[in-house]
């Protein structure tokens, strides 16, 4: 019986450092950015107490919420937006919860060498261990889950006039002590 489903590199939503990142351009004109400190978590957690949160981290990486702003507004809701194949890239690397500190990281990126946002962790509504006891109080956080944090300000949709990602762009996301995830844009 001949297979219907697509090719194993179709089926990928998580993409890595150099991977691209693929604009859906039948359905979507306003593709962003947001750099992010991703939460890796190591250990099952549920219910857990902001003062026992970040023993339940592994690590830390750069995570690029990219979002398709139509879609987004469109829907009244922010799950189909950031769902797209390829929307969630994440790396160069995890560093270690032992390694790094996440509430005072330099954060920023940039699109084609032009810097687009610029912060620190600090400025982060929520700080990490926070984030952790409010997502575990209703739901398990298994092994492996990846929180995507909060963004610094500078997303493409808020700028005056807005800026969008398109085909041909490279998006540099950077996070102090994990490194650089490099994403060129299809």
């Amino acid at each position: 019986m001949a297979s219907t489903m697509p090719a194993e590199r179709d089926l990928r939503r998580v993409i890595g450092d150099g991977d691209s990142i693929r604009i859906p351009a039948a359905i979507s004109t306003k593709v962003d950015y947001e750099v992010e400190l991703g939460v890796v978590i190591g250990r099952p957690a549920f219910q857990v107490s902001r003062a026992d949160a970040l023993s339940f981290v592994f690590g830390y990486t750069v995570f690029n919420d990219v979002t398709a702003r139509d879609i987004q507004q469109g829907d009244k809701q922010w799950f189909r937006g950031k769902s797209f194949d390829t929307f969630a890239p994440m790396g160069p690397l995890i560093a270690g919860a032992d390694e790094l500190k996440p509430d005072r990281l330099k954060i920023d990126l940039t699109v084609n060498g032009r810097s687009m946002q610029n912060g620190t962790t600090a400025d982060m509504i929520f700080d990490v261990a926070s984030i952790i006891e409010y997502a575990s109080a209703c739901f398990p956080l298994e092994v492996g889950d990846v929180i995507a944090t909060g963004t610094p300000s500078g997303v493409g949709v808020f700028r005056n006039p807005p800026v969008f990602l398109k085909a041909g762009d490279v998006v540099e996301a950077k996070i102090e002590g994990i490194g650089t995830l490099r994403n060129p844009v299809e």
